[in-house]
């Protein structure tokens, strides 16, 4: 039989004893409220934010999309993200807005009650939404700059409440 605990004397959870990488085992954990909430922001040329906001973008509302896009990549970091757990998440918000005159800030939240926290699903959420927008958007502005891509916060579970210190 093979052994999955996850002991580890350097504390890194995803090794198992013989140094193999393994999901965490998170059976023995009691299911628990869990949010988290993460940001992005995308930096554009001014005229580039003016068209989004002008609804006169060729392919639509841009924000929209993105959200959605946001929304969705959420649901399947598991698919993403190696060795991330599968999460029924129950609320997922995605936010775009514009920060005149040439950014973009995009704010994302996952809630889950269960046995691992949602940090990389909020992550996900908006590198994804971040990355749809550029996409909507790279025929009239190549030169946009994602960055800034952070966990702001997250709450519950084991290891207790994060807050980033410098959070915009």
């Amino acid at each position: 039989m093979t052994d999955i605990s996850n002991a580890s004397p350097n504390g890194l959870t995803h090794l198992d004893n013989q140094g193999r990488a393994n999901m965490v085992d998170v059976s023995e954990k009691p299911p628990t409220q869990r949010e988290a909430q993460a940001q992005a922001w995308v930096r554009m040329r001014p005229e580039t934010l003016k068209l989004i906001q002008s609804d006169g973008h060729p392919k639509g509302d841009v924000f929209a999309v993105a959200r959605i896009a946001g929304i969705m990549a959420a649901k399947k970091t598991h698919e993403l993200i190696p060795l991330c757990h599968t999460l029924l998440l129950s609320s997922i918000h995605v936010e775009l807005k514009a920060c005149a005159p040439d950014s973009v800030k995009i704010l994302g939240t996952c809630r889950v009650e269960g046995q691992t926290g949602v940090e990389l699903e909020a992550l996900t959420a908006v590198s994804v939404a971040a990355l749809t927008l550029y996409d909507m958007c790279k025929a009239v502005d190549r030169g946009m700059v994602i960055d800034d891509i952070r966990l702001l916060s997250k709450q519950g579970g084991r290891s207790g409440h994060f807050k980033f210190e410098d959070a915009q």
